[in-house]
């Protein structure tokens, strides 16, 4: 098949175009906000094609893919703090993704996020009604709502997939936007100690990167009548406390994190995947523990005890 991933070069962006080049021409477009080239070194020379462009304007491409998987959206909250207008960006990109779809007749696979579920309580269901709360998940929502429409209106066979906590390889170029469990690993080995919010006791559903790359492939598979919004998540949530302690036993070193009183007011606090829907309508089923999915990030970076 022919495949675009916008958002490519980014962190799970790539994981998904090193896992679909195997069997399939990839074509990436990135802006390169996060993405770096170093992330696809591995598939350049096989034949992926890297466009270094923003996501708006896909349809200026002569390409004719199967199916698209939209990552290249701003993936963090703080990214929006600094800077509002990153919504309207986001929504563009959406919409011009979407006409491109249409027109070329392709299958979108969007990628969406757990933290539209802030302020419910866990276990996260996709039929959930979200709440109000900050400009990221406004913008996901939008994008959600956006596919929802083109399918009623133009016919456009989409799925959106919401991340849990996604950690895992090639994450280096995302800095202060990676996931806890990365950054925590980069300070632990530098010897430095990881700040925590509050008292370290919020949890998380940890989902390592290839199974996200599961999920977004399952998405691609299926075909539904109406638009449809999935988990992808393991349905078992940690402790930052209990996180912790994971990564300095595969370590093999004590971790004292720093704790300080929470600065943010519409923090999340609670994440915890349903993953009931998923595994019946897609066949999705998380494989890694987070005990496996630290022990992969530690073989990825060499390191030893």
């Amino acid at each position: 098949m022919d495949i675009i991933v916008t958002g490519g070069a980014g962190f799970i962006g790539s994981n998904l175009a090193m896992h679909l080049a195997k069997e399939n021409t990839v074509t990436v477009i990135d802006n390169m906000h996060t993405g770096n080239e170093d992330n696809l070194s591995s598939i350049m020379d096989d034949g992926a094609t890297l466009i270094k462009d923003d996501v708006r304007n896909i349809g200026n491409y002569n390409l004719k893919p199967d199916v698209v998987f939209h990552l290249g959206m701003y993936s963090s909250t703080p990214m929006y703090v600094s800077n509002r207008h990153l919504v309207a960006e986001v929504i563009d990109g959406a919409i011009g993704v979407s006409e491109f779809c249409v027109q070329k007749g392709a299958k979108l696979v969007i990628a969406s996020s757990s933290s539209i579920y802030n302020g419910n309580p866990p276990p996260h269901r996709e039929n959930m009604v979200p709440f109000v709360t900050d400009f990221y998940t406004e913008a996901r929502l939008v994008v959600e709502r956006l596919a929802e429409l083109y399918g009623k209106l133009q016919k456009l066979n989409s799925t959106a997939v919401r991340f849990f906590s996604v950690y895992g390889r090639n994450e280096k170029y995302k800095g202060r936007y990676a996931n806890l469990v990365s950054r925590f690993m980069w300070e632990a080995m530098r010897g430095d100690s990881p700040v925590v919010y509050g008292d370290g006791e919020q949890t998380r559903d940890f989902t390592y990167v290839d199974d996200i790359v599961s999920a977004l492939e399952c998405a691609a598979m299926k075909d539904f009548d109406n638009f449809e919004i999935f988990n992808a998540g393991t349905g078992k949530a940690y402790t930052l406390n209990e996180m912790i302690g994971i990564l300095g036993k595969q370590m093999g070193k004590e971790i004292k994190p720093t704790y300080v009183k929470n600065p943010i007011s519409n923090y999340v606090e609670h994440t915890l995947a349903d993953t009931s829907k998923s595994r019946e309508m897609l066949g999705f089923t998380a494989k890694y523990s987070l005990e496996m999915g630290i022990a992969e990030l530690l073989k990825y970076y060499n390191y030893k005890k």
